[in-house]
């Protein structure tokens, strides 16, 4: 919780604007972007993949044995050759694979995903990617990505599995995020409120 409480005024500023705000609402969310960041750690997506056979793990459809080998330790190439032709990405050599990587809490990816972000929120994260990984942004991007996917509905209904699918597109880390919705469930999370009013 402590990141948290460093930075309650921004965390209660998204449950408000995107009616993040019943104690069940909230432990999912938590739960969830603490699952993509590592408790709040990771806020640009680490495409340094150190051994072939990590990276095959995460890229399958990208890399082979051969070329796996060629990118190993070359986090820009990794990200250039597994982003590129798609998500609005042009092709490898335009380097918007490195560029439009994952940042902020739902690990924004691709320049059609920051093209849409900026088309509703006016933040130029098209001409500063990075802008997606400060706290602000980053917590404003998790609110509407949750809001346009209509997450709150999902969460209402205590379905943690519907919720992990709307954030990761399928069921990554399943256990690792019941793990955390079980102990944001614990929290007194309302009353973050409270404590802000003070």
């Amino acid at each position: 919780m402590n990141f948290i409480l460093l930075n309650i005024s921004a965390f209660i500023a998204t449950f408000l604007k995107y009616s993040i705000n019943t104690h069940l609402r909230i432990a999912h969310f938590l739960a969830q972007m603490s699952y993509e960041t590592n408790v709040f750690t990771a806020l640009v997506e680490n495409t340094n993949y150190t051994t072939t056979a990590r990276l095959l793990q995460v890229f399958p459809s990208y890399f082979n044995a051969t070329t796996a080998a060629q990118y190993v330790g070359k986090p820009i190439a990794i990200a250039n050759r597994a982003y590129a032709n798609r998500m609005g990405n042009g092709n490898e050599a335009s380097g918007d694979g490195y560029k439009f990587r994952g940042r902020g809490l739902v690990h924004l990816t691709g320049r059609s995903n920051y093209q849409a972000y900026k088309n509703y929120s006016g933040i130029d994260v098209i001409a500063d990617p990075d802008l997606a990984a400060r706290i602000d942004v980053a917590l404003d991007i998790a609110g509407w990505y949750w809001s346009s996917r209509n997450i709150n509905v999902f969460a209402d209904a205590d379905n943690v599995t519907e919720v992990t699918k709307k954030i990761n597109g399928g069921t990554n880390g399943l256990s690792g995020r019941v793990e955390k919705l079980n102990y944001y469930r614990t929290q007194d999370l309302l009353g973050l409120f409270e404590k802000k009013k003070k």
